[in-house]
């Protein structure tokens, strides 16, 4: 059901494909505008609410791999990272061992910072867990919002914020369950990402469209 309802966000948000999009659309002023891959991600992604925890991992771990890093750098990154870490399959991810790491370790498209490796599947054992006690990690993360985005209201670089009273929370709660690497900056950027908060500026042409696909928040994962 998750899925389901993530690929019908999906099909809605691209019912204005990025390329019958002009050159002069307005889009958030932290993009660059000169990198297409990271314009396509600002447009098809950024910002879409969702509810699969197989992608809600995945993003999970690109933020904590992001840590101390900018975003680009992981996002240039992020296919090698599919094809090292099985497509992000937690249950295959929580399994790895010593020897996986060494081998992640001479991966030259990844990140290769070892004590980040071993936060992955570390962090992979413990969406385990989540799951099994709330039933998805879905369920567990959006409650953290009410079960329905948060719309900022952004007019200016100076209106973003790093952190909120929510992915502090958030933050907090992931440390208490034994997550490593998912500090409030980092738990900001994720929300950001997957679609509990709506940070699109109030004149991109993505904001109306994500505020829509909000408007009814969680759907059931039943």
């Amino acid at each position: 059901m998750a899925l389901k309802s993530q690929n019908l966000f999906k099909a809605m948000l691209m019912s204005n494909s990025p390329n019958s999009i002009p050159n002069t659309t307005i889009r958030c002023a932290w993009l660059n505008l000169t990198k297409s891959d990271y314009v396509q991600y600002h447009d098809e992604e950024w910002g879409v609410p969702v509810f699969d925890d197989r992608y809600l991992f995945e993003c999970l771990c690109l933020e904590a791999s992001q840590a101390g890093l900018s975003w680009y750098t992981v996002l240039v990154k992020r296919e090698a990272y599919r094809q090292a870490f099985d497509n992000f399959d937690p249950l295959k991810v929580a399994q790895y061992d010593t020897a996986k790491i060494d081998t992640l370790m001479t991966n030259a498209g990844l990140i290769r910072h070892r004590g980040k490796f071993e936060a992955l599947i570390n962090n992979a054992r413990h969406f385990l867990a989540i799951q099994n006690e709330f039933g998805s990690f879905a369920r567990y993360l959006w409650a953290f919002v009410g079960n329905k985005p948060e719309q900022r209201e952004i007019h200016a670089p100076a209106d973003y914020r790093s952190t909120s009273p929510e992915s502090e929370a958030l933050a907090k709660d992931l440390k208490r369950r034994g997550f490593k690497f998912l500090g409030a900056t980092t738990c900001y950027a994720y929300m950001q990402a997957v679609g509990l908060v709506n940070d699109h500026q109030w004149d991109c042409h993505c904001r109306e469209r994500i505020q829509r696909l909000g408007e009814n928040g969680m759907p059931s994962l039943g």
